[in-house]
Order: structure tokens, then sequence, then C-alpha cells
């Protein structure tokens, strides 16, 4: 059950991902809808990734698993950072192309 928490957090990652590029490519400059909810979900998708890793670090450590720890710990710290930068800037666009639309 607790191998569950690594594909959860790959498909969330995923989900974080492709959130922000299906608004962009559905983007109509006149009817500009739900945007700020699809932005919203990417982000929560992207942090509860990030707590299923934490999580599943939280497991090895449980079971003193040091050597698993040991060798995970820098690829889990890299695909964390790359998760949260990409959907960071996946938003940051979506934002700056619907700002003007939702204003007005």
């Amino acid at each position: 059950m607790i191998g569950l928490l690594n594909i959860g957090s790959l498909l969330l990652g995923l989900v974080a991902w492709i959130l922000p590029v299906i608004i962009l490519t559905r983007y109509d400059k006149n009817n500009p809808k739900n945007w700020a909810a699809f932005s919203l979900a990417s982000m929560s998708a992207c942090a509860i990734s990030l707590c299923f890793q934490l999580a599943y670090n939280y497991h090895l450590v449980k079971i003193e698993d040091w050597i698993a720890l040991m060798d995970t710990a820098g690829a889990v710290v890299s695909a964390a950072a790359v998760l949260l930068i990409v959907t960071i800037l996946l938003n940051a666009i979506t934002i700056f192309v619907y700002r003007d639309k939702a204003a007005k």
C-alpha cells in the first residue's frame, strides 16, 4: 500500500503539468472560463504530490531503511524541485495570459 504513494505522486505531478497546458491550448480571448479553477487544481495536485513524497520518506525513516533513503534522497529532492518550478511557471503563464480578460 505504501508503494502507491510513489505512483500517486507521479500521477498527480503529471496532472499538475497537464492542467495548465489544457487551459493554454483551449485559450479563448472572448470567453475565459474556469482558468482559475484549473490553476488552483494544478497547484493543489503539485502540493499533494509533494506531500506523498514526504509521507513515503517518513515511511522509510519509520522502518529504518536508511539505505533506500540515502539512495533516493537526492533524486527525490531534484524531482520535487523540477515539479514545483515547472508547475509554478506553467500557472504563471496561464495567469499572465488570462489576467486581462478576467478583469473585464
